[in-house]
């Protein structure tokens, strides 16, 4: 396997100078357009990136109607924050809970499986959703719609990274965060267009139709491979048996610990953000979803291409989280901010929580085939959970410091927690997954 040279840093900037030349520029259009790639791969790249553009559309779209829909169902003006927080802990408890059981039946039943009952799921409760009238069905529909979009992300991850050659993985990555951009773009449309039931509704219709769509994809070869063999499969406890396999899969979880913090906190909670940042206009939460997921995008799309030049899943993470790090600085540290300020700062928040997909696909190149999907779906819907406590955190962190320096405070624990972690994962950009967890 390749290794990542020691003086990394000139290397890269000298790699980068020479890979841009217009020459490799060609070279690397004609890689990408004639990589050995065929319908079969591309179409499940679609496959995926369609269920991360339903992840994000349904991630952001109570983000955006939060408040609407919450006062329209009897909530008090005052009391919109704290059930706000309380309906997403719920809704990311189900993520948790989804992600275990989509990442076993990932591993034991197929990952094609998981892609059908997942979905199916989701859109039922979507359509649900768009006629509660209280708060306790607000929260249960939100907990069924996280169950169900929990298995998304992580087994069209474990697909792709399966299927395609292994130089090429960060490719299909790049393609899955810009199509996800999409995703971002339609929830704010239809959230600025249509009421907040129509919003849901939406939904669930796009649900059906990504179900439609599945019904020409094909089964994982690696899965294939080890589906009659005599080895234990989606075996959970495997994690926790063996102590090197438990904090190997413990720090692919703690690398991500800032990015939902980032959004979960600093772009939901805008409107209180700004008060607290002194602005004139009220922030818009939705315009905050919007613009940060555009900036998602971007990064993803320069995360793919960084891991794809450097040959380094670790060192883009490593540059990312800075980078996440100076926008957060940015955004706390503008005081009297406005709205145009917002929108350039949500696009640069964005921008470096934007290593996302290149995240998930390190849990899919670190474990077997036997237990790569209950990894792969759990590990991101474990971070996504992480909200719950790192909420409590920054609810204890307010009540004493404030918003703004809670917010420091807050970013300053998790990067330092998520650069440690990366740091202790080995380097898979070159790895044959082509291996079993004994």
């Amino acid at each position: 396997m390749e290794k990542p040279p020691d003086n990394i840093g000139g290397l890269f900037l000298l790699k980068v100078i020479t890979y841009f030349s217009p020459t490799n520029y060609i070279n690397f259009m004609t890689e990408v357009a004639t990589a050995n790639i065929n319908r079969n791969v591309i179409f499940l790249v679609l496959v995926a990136s369609l269920g991360y553009f339903v992840d994000i559309y349904d991630l952001l779209v109570f983000s955006i109607v939060r408040m609407p829909s919450l006062l329209a169902i009897g909530v008090k003006a005052a009391d919109v924050k704290a059930v706000g927080v309380t309906i997403i802990n719920w809704q990311m408890f189900g993520l948790l809970i989804g992600g275990l059981i989509w990442g076993i039946v990932g591993d034991k039943l197929g990952r094609i499986k998981v892609l059908f009952g997942s979905i199916l799921l989701y859109s039922v409760a979507n359509f649900i959703n768009g006629r509660v009238t209280n708060v306790e069905g607000y929260i249960i529909v939100r907990f069924i719609a996280g169950l169900g979009l929990a298995g998304e992300l992580g087994a069209g991850i474990t697909l792709v990274a399966e299927t395609m050659k292994t130089t090429k993985r960060g490719y299909g990555t790049m393609i899955v965060s810009v199509i996800g951009l999409l995703g971002a773009a339609a929830a704010n449309l239809v959230a600025k267009n249509l009421d907040w039931h129509w919003a849901y509704y939406v939904g669930g219709i796009l649900g059906i139709c990504l179900l439609l769509l599945r019904l020409g994809t094909y089964e994982s070869g690696l899965y294939k491979d080890v589906e009659n063999k005599d080895v234990s499969r989606g075996n959970f406890l495997m994690l926790f048996t063996n102590f090197k396999r438990f904090i190997k899969y413990l720090y692919c979880i703690l690398v991500g610990s800032a990015n939902w913090f980032v959004i979960g906190i600093l772009i939901t909670l805008s409107p209180e953000f700004g008060k607290a940042l002194g602005a004139k206009v009220p922030l818009n939460a939705g315009d905050g979803v919007f613009y940060s997921y555009i900036g998602i995008a971007i990064g993803g799309l320069f995360a793919g291409l960084l891991s794809q030049i450097t040959r380094s899943r670790r060192l883009t993470v490593v540059i990312f989280i800075l980078i996440s790090v100076a926008s957060v600085i940015c955004y706390l540290s503008a005081t009297n901010i406005t709205p145009t300020q917002f929108t350039w700062l949500c696009l640069f928040l964005g921008f470096g929580v934007g290593y996302w997909p290149i995240f998930v696909t390190i849990p899919a190149e670190q474990f077997g085939t036997n237990i790569r999907a209950t990894v792969t779906t759990t590990v991101p819907n474990f971070i996504r959970a992480s909200l719950i406590p790192i909420n409590a955190a920054f609810a204890a962190f307010s009540a004493s410091y404030g918003m703004i320096t809670s917010g420091y405070i807050m970013m300053a624990i998790l990067s330092v927690i998520a650069l440690f972690a990366i740091s202790q994962l080995k380097e898979t950009f070159h790895k044959d997954l082509d291996y079993l967890e004994a």
